[in-house]
């Protein structure tokens, strides 16, 4: 016999999370999940991140989504999890219960009508009618050994225009033994004061109830809705990654965490070290690159621009906050352009183990600046170059593309030819690739094994062209790259794209080799 989740929600202080990122995100317009990919991210949900419960599907739709659930459900059988997924399902007597039943779980949460509206015109029923359908499927669900919870959906309307039709379902709920009542603001139509009114009534009205939320961000306001729906006596909340959702999505795990713990008195198990994980481990899989300017997991959140706040920075942390970077695993970085000052220089060398004199650390600046001027900005490792150049170093010359030849053709896989200076040394080389830049990337490895080396992992590859650009605009090419636990930022800028991804690759190979 399948127990229910053991809720830590019993205590009074804490909230239950349930991430419903491969059900209600997968509902975002152009992703799609693997079923591979919904496994591995339902693991790092559970197992790294320590959400409560995963919702993984809706019941019926297709084939695709049979072998993932049957996926997951063995891996959580397995690993004694399998009351902590769930699938969304429909008041149909037996079928989605059997769908999921054949497949190997065993907790179903039943989307019911929080809405009069929605029951007597979309299924042309009377409120007990449609009850008395909800209880055969209740009813024949436990006879099948399920943990049944139950949505209302639209449930936001539902208080708006007949109050008492959601209290009526809702008792009628309770007695057939739900677990939990999941209140859903379907279309994201409330704001934080109406929250607080109508899950206060409900709260009042079913005190021994499990209540939980479920925001859809339409006005913005999901992370502050659920926010309020704690504080009005919910004892969970429904979240995705990354904010995936129809429309305009759902609330955003890693932004609500930080909001609950540091806005309330409340706790939950995430750990949110693993908040910027799961985020680029989603982002990747639905192909939907986050903003820059995401809270907490976005690449620019913990980017110092002004130079005043470097400096503050310097004189012990006055610009620090509670959202402060290592908090979530990240580190504080100095953006560099026209508006850095010595402190952006001189905290980003530091990070390198480079300390420049005071007139170095001018001269420097005014490079910067003056490529800030002309909306050119530098990363990090670009930052050494500068510095190398100032110095006289010579380290471009340590590794020079000479020339490339690159070709492609509708029939013939992509050819790269290349000639470069590897410290004082020539080399040729050849490769193919799935692309031209990958079979250019494939004739360095090579040079890379003769010489006994491994190459860098690309983790990211960023093109970007100005707004309203013509075919001849210089294209700008930012590369991410990974070396052991160092990430290497490198940029090239060219009005040919694949040039301007080889200089950037040119760049990345010198900082590996020779800046220690």
């Amino acid at each position: 016999m399948i127990l229910p989740f053991n809720s830590i929600s019993k205590h009074n202080n804490f909230i239950e999370i349930m991430d419903t990122t491969l059900r209600d995100g997968e509902q975002t317009e152009e992703v799609s999940f693997s079923s591979s990919e919904k496994l591995a991210i339902a693991k790092k949900l559970l197992l790294d991140v320590k959400v409560n419960r995963i919702e993984i599907a809706s019941t019926r739709v297709s084939k695709g989504e049979e072998e993932a659930c049957k996926l997951i459900f063995d891996w959580a059988n397995k690993a004694n999890m399998l009351n902590r997924i769930e699938v969304l399902s429909f008041v149909d007597f037996n079928k989605s219960v059997d769908w999921v039943d054949s497949l190997g779980g065993r907790v179903i949460n039943l989307l019911c009508k929080g809405s009069k509206n929605h029951c007597i015109n979309q299924l042309h029923k009377k409120p007990m009618e449609h009850c008395l359908d909800i209880e055969r499927t209740i009813n024949y669900a436990k006879e099948k050994n399920f943990l049944v919870n139950a949505y209302l959906e639209d449930f936001s309307n539902g208080m708006k225009e007949d109050e008492e039709y959601v209290f009526f379902i809702t008792k009628k709920l309770l007695d057939f033994g739900v677990n939990r009542i999941m209140l859903a603001d379907t279309l994201g139509v409330l704001n934080p004061q109406e929250v607080k009114k109508y899950v206060l009534k409900m709260t009042k009205k079913f005190p021994n109830a499990f209540f939980e939320f479920h925001a859809h961000n339409d006005y913005g306001l999901s992370v502050a809705n659920s926010l309020f729906a704690v504080n009005s006596g919910v004892r969970g909340i429904h979240v995705t990654v990354n904010g995936l959702g129809e429309r305009t999505g759902n609330t955003p795990l890693e932004v609500f965490i930080p909001t609950l713990i540091d806005f309330t008195n409340f706790k939950t198990t995430v750990n949110e070290k693993q908040l910027s994980n799961i985020s680029h481990l989603v982002e990747l899989f639905s192909r939907r690159r986050i903003e820059k300017n995401h809270p907490i997991v976005g690449g620019a959140v913990f980017t110092q621009t002004a130079g005043i706040h470097a400096d503050g920075d310097r004189k012990g942390n006055l610009y620090k906050s509670k959202l402060f970077a290592q908090r979530f695993g990240r580190s504080t970085r100095y953006s560099l352009g026209k508006l850095s000052g010595k402190a952006s220089i001189e905290l980003t060398l530091k990070q390198v183990g480079l300390k420049l004199t005071d007139d170095e650390l001018k001269k420097v600046l005014k490079k910067v600046v003056d490529l800030g001027d002309k909306k050119e900005f530098v990363s990090r490792d670009d930052l050494l170059f500068i510095v190398n150049e100032l110095r006289q170093n010579n380290l471009t010359k340590r590794f020079e593309i000479l020339d490339y030849n690159i070709t492609s053709s509708k029939k013939l896989k992509p050819l790269a030819k290349i000639k470069v200076v590897f410290n004082s040394k020539k080399f040729s080389s050849f490769a193919n690739g799935s692309g031209g830049f990958d079979a250019f990337i494939n004739a360095i490895k090579k040079i890379f094994e003769k010489n006994n080396l491994s190459f860098p992992q690309l983790i990211d590859y960023e093109v970007r062209i100005p707004v309203g650009g013509h075919t001849d605009a210089l294209v700008e090419c930012k590369i991410i790259w990974k070396k052991g636990n160092r990430r290497i930022e490198t940029i090239g800028v060219s009005t040919d794209q694949l040039e301007a991804g080889i200089k950037a690759t040119e760049k990345m190979v010198n900082v590996v080799l020779f800046v220690k």
